[in-house]
């Protein structure tokens, strides 16, 4: 018997459910909607067998059916972005929503709400920000609760190295607008030959679609001649965030992650969709190895704190190590 059905449609995406389940006691599986081989094993919940393409919504409702869970935990937008019509097991199954990466200033709680509104018995927020646009957009119906963000957990209470690490990680172009065409191989060559050790990690979109396949394949060839610089390959980003003394980022979700981390950040602000960022970290638009230098030797100037700390307080993410407890609790009541 399953108690708990996850369903996700990008491998990356699991890392938020890992770390849900972990504290779970219920019996889980996995229903990858993308997966090439439904064989494919995760850490927790046992894999579905499930079509190697699940192409629509009638599909989709007899895989649930079939498995037949007491709660389906979801964190993407799938059905109202590939399939042609609605599926029906929301109707007969409770289902909890839970953010994959909290990112700032891209408009993704719009389209959450728009296209998930008649269909969640919960969503989870990863903080109040969210919570309270969800609470005004989602039916009365909808049980909103903030739990932070699960897999950020490990972040909370670790040290930084000390040893002149930078990651660089920013959001997709296709579907975040990041900086990642306009910055990724003007990073890699500010780096290159300094002694300063750079990690490059590309959103996994950007490393199989075009355009920004392209310049991955690029940067990768020029890592390969640099010693200082390296190619972060894995499917999550927990062990580079670890890693790191300071990132380089846009409005990526890792930068709600690195928040745990209490080290600084350099925000890219020159994305291809012209986003208005919120201050998060020093903000520039022409990076500049003396830029980095300053923020990983001083931290932020008194005013950029300010101001960094009165957006961290508006997000309202509760950064404890206890995110993923609480958002287990939210969908163990789901099953009782």
């Amino acid at each position: 018997m399953v108690n708990v059905l996850y369903t996700f449609d990008r491998q990356f995406m699991w890392k938020t459910f890992a770390a849900i389940d972990a504290h779970l006691t219920d019996d889980s599986a996995v229903l990858w909607l993308g997966a090439d081989d439904p064989g494919d094993v995760f850490d927790g919940g046992r894999p579905v067998a499930a079509p190697t393409s699940i192409d629509s919504a009638a599909a989709l409702d007899a895989v649930v059916d079939d498995v037949d869970p007491d709660v389906v935990v979801k964190n993407h937008r799938f059905e109202s972005t590939v399939l042609d019509d609605d599926p029906t097991y929301h109707d007969r199954y409770p289902v909890v929503h839970v953010r994959h990466g909290a990112s700032l200033g891209r408009g993704e709680t719009a389209n959450t709400t728009r296209d998930l509104a008649d269909t969640l018995a919960v969503a989870l927020a990863p903080g109040d920000r969210w919570a309270e646009r969800y609470r005004e957009a989602f039916p009365e119906s909808v049980r909103v609760a903030t739990v932070g963000i699960p897999e950020a957990d490990a972040l909370v209470g670790t040290d930084p190295p000390r040893e002149r690490r930078v990651l660089y990680a920013p959001t997709n172009h296709n579907y975040g607008g990041g900086s990642y065409l306009e910055t990724a191989e003007d990073v890699v060559e500010t780096f290159a030959d300094t002694d300063l050790q750079l990690r490059f990690r590309p959103h996994p979109m950007d490393r199989i679609e075009e355009p920004g396949r392209s310049v991955t394949e690029r940067c990768r060839g020029r890592i390969a001649e640099l010693a200082n610089v390296t190619f972060d390959d894995a499917s999550t980003p927990r062990e580079s965030l670890l890693w790191a003394d300071l990132l380089l980022s846009d409005c990526s979700g890792a930068i709600t992650e690195w928040l745990h981390t209490g080290r600084p950040l350099v925000q890219l602000t020159a994305t291809a969709a012209d986003h208005e960022l919120p201050v998060v970290g020093v903000q520039t638009d022409d990076l500049s190895l003396s830029t980095v230098e300053r923020v990983y030797e001083d931290g932020y100037p008194p005013e950029v704190a300010r101001v960094v700390a009165e957006t961290v307080a508006g997000l309202g993410i509760p950064m404890d190590g206890r995110a993923s407890e609480r958002a287990a609790r939210e969908v163990t009541a789901c099953t009782q």
